[in-house]
Order: structure tokens, then C-alpha cells, then sequence
């Protein structure tokens, strides 16, 4: 009886080796990048007591405006610019960008479900209202906080009357100033 040698009928550890290098080769290099890419950066954090950079105000007041009226106008653009912004303010703003990126694919779509954008904007204002307060951040000028009763929800917003983004036309006065 011929015994097989240690080579035949089973594939070498360098064959192995080989194999999954060659087949990582062209990925590997592309999740470095986007690892770099996504990695947030911890020294652009803004300052405790400072403001809430407009970068992320002013694009969330254009999406809570559109969405107090019961429209989806630039939700999906603005979403993006709050995502693109959210990049720049380091680690503890991945949730911002996370939750403006959900946003933008609910409202992104051929026809967009109002109620799923609004389920998403709470997500997104949730995740601001915690950064801000979890920094000690200021609302601009102007800006205040509002909560909603029925979907305990925050929302940053203008002016002195309520302008619920949850309800839009529907109620638009329900909700209170913190």
C-alpha cells in the first residue's frame, strides 16, 4: 500500500495563503480607504458652551420648515449637507451623520413616505439634541428647542409659535418649548 504524500489530495498552506491574498487583493486596499474616508476625527469637536455650528442648523431648519408644511421640498439635499457637515465635527457627531444619512434615503426615493421622514427626522433630531446637550452646545440665535407630546420627539425651530414637523398641517401647534 502506497501512502499519499503530505502534499497530495490536500491543498497547501501557501495554496491557502495564496488564494485569499489574491482574492482580498482588490478588496483590502478599497475598505483602508473607506475606513480613512469614514473615520471621524476627534480635534474638530466643537468647544462646550460654544454654538451648534450653522453648518448643521441651517440645513435641519430648511428640512423642519418643508416638513411643517407637509412637503419633502430639498429634504434629501439638505440631509446630505447635515451628513457631509456632521464629518467635520468629529467622533461624537457619528450618530448626526448617520441618522441625516437615513434621512436622506427615506426622502430620496421615487416616492417618498412622508411618515417614514418624519420617523427619520426624529431620529435625526434625537441624535442632535443629544450631541448638543451632551456638549453643552447653544442653539443659534433665534433657534430654539420644542418637543412634541404625542411622538416625544425634539425639533430645533424658528420663531415663537410652535411649527410641529411630526404633524405638519395636521397639528401644527402641538408640542412645547423646553
Amino acid at each position: 500500500m502506497k501512502l499519499p504524500r503530505r502534499h497530495e489530495g490536500t491543498k497547501s498552506n501557501l495554496y491557502k495563503a495564496f488564494f485569499v491574498s489574491s482574492c482580498l487583493r482588490g478588496v483590502f486596499p478599497v475598505l483602508m480607504m473607506v475606513s480613512a474616508a469614514c473615520a471621524p476625527t476627534v480635534g474638530k469637536t466643537p468647544d462646550a458652551g460654544s454654538v451648534m455650528p450653522a453648518s448643521i442648523v441651517e440645513p435641519y431648519l430648511q428640512i423642519w420648515d418643508a416638513l411643517a408644511d407637509d412637503k419633502l421640498n430639498d429634504v434629501k439635499a439638505n440631509a446630505g449637507n447635515i451628513a457631509n457637515a456632521s464629518t467635520a465635527l468629529g467622533a461624537p457627531a457619528m450618530k448626526i451623520s448617520t441618522s441625516a444619512l437615513s434621512l436622506a434615503g427615506a426622502a430620496g426615493g421615487a416616492e417618498p413616505d412622508i411618515a417614514d421622514v418624519r420617523q427619520k427626522f426624529g431620529a435625526l433630531s434625537e441624535a442632535i439634541d443629544t450631541y448638543m446637550t451632551g456638549l453643552n452646545l447653544k442653539a443659534p440665535e433665534g433657534v430654539r428647542v420644542a418637543v412634541c407630546p404625542m411622538v416625544h420627539k425634539p425639533w430645533l425651530q424658528k420663531g415663537d409659535t410652535i411649527a410641529n414637523p411630526y404633524y405638519g398641517r395636521e397639528m401644527p401647534t402641538c408640542g412645547n418649548f423646553r
